[in-house]
């Protein structure tokens, strides 16, 4: 079976994990704490913003504020649901060539699956999955924040810091969810060519009179080889056979941990103010 070329493992997120496992790229692993990365992705105007809301005395929270409640954390444990669903659903669902609306799509064999491949669908497919991921989470993280923000003086001063974080890193986290897709396709190419060359002719054609005279067995009185214990050495065994489209399985499973694992961190924010709201 095909898998995945095997990389120095990091510590880390499980998305940087399995991205540098199923990249052909060798990424040292940062020396630099989160705080200097985060000086470097915020802007000056950032910076002034989350300095008034943290050193600026929070304000008085007039009473009558919805309480929490497990509503919410039905709510956000449904819209995790649904993403992991649509990304289940989607990925094994992804086929080499688009269907045309209202066309029955034709069933073809592995072979043919495997010659139209194309990452063009998987890359639409999983830029549509993020857009998706992006909408549901940030609706669902202003939702939380709105109760955070309801609840005290200190409560609200979190919940300014949220929103100014959101909004200051977005740019980033685009940038760097949307190079995902470009990763998977050097994996893609990758096991497609791995196959290929896996099913693939030898160079060497077998003499096929020498193979027969070596497969008959030894005239009567001739010498027989064993083991060194009486017994015949037993025969080599073969390599399992490489199942045609199988590769592209592979990519299918792979896509749908890396979403999976890219849920995980967009859903982090949204953890956090969950936990702020079970606290307060």
């Amino acid at each position: 079976m095909l898998q995945a070329p095997q990389r120095t493992g990091l510590s880390g997120p499980t998305l940087i994990r399995l991205l540098t496992r199923l990249t052909d790229v060798d990424v040292p692993e940062s020396r630099q704490s989160l705080s200097d990365h985060l000086s470097q992705w915020l802007g000056w105007t950032d910076a002034i913003a989350l300095s008034a809301a943290l050193n600026t005395s929070p304000p008085v929270i007039a009473p009558g504020a919805r309480m929490f409640s497990s509503a919410e954390e039905r709510e956000c444990a449904r819209v995790r649901t649904t993403l992991a669903d649509a990304i289940a659903s989607d990925t094994a669902a992804t086929s080499a060539k688009r269907i045309v609306p209202g066309q029955a799509p034709a069933k073809k064999s592995a072979a043919v699956e495997q010659a139209e491949a194309d990452y063009s669908n998987f890359r639409q497919r999983y830029l549509s999955l993020q857009h998706t991921m992006e909408t549901s989470v940030g609706n669902l993280r202003s939702r939380l924040r709105g109760m955070v923000a309801a609840k005290n003086g200190e409560m609200t001063r979190l919940a300014v810091v949220d929103a100014i974080m959101d909004r200051a890193l977005l740019p980033k986290e685009r940038a760097l969810f949307g190079a995902i897709p470009k990763l998977l396709q050097g994996h893609f190419d990758r096991l497609r060519l791995a196959e290929a060359a896996a099913l693939a002719p030898g160079d060497a054609p077998v003499d096929a009179p020498a193979a027969e005279a070596d497969a008959a067995p030894p005239a009567d009185g001739a010498a027989k080889l064993d083991d060194g214990n009486g017994k015949a050495p037993a025969p080599a065994t073969a390599p399992p056979p490489v199942t045609p489209g199988a590769w592209l399985d592979v990519f299918r499973k792979d896509m749908r941990s890396v979403l999976l694992a890219e849920l995980d961190v967009r859903l982090q924010p949204v953890e956090g103010l969950l936990a702020a709201l079970r606290a307060s």
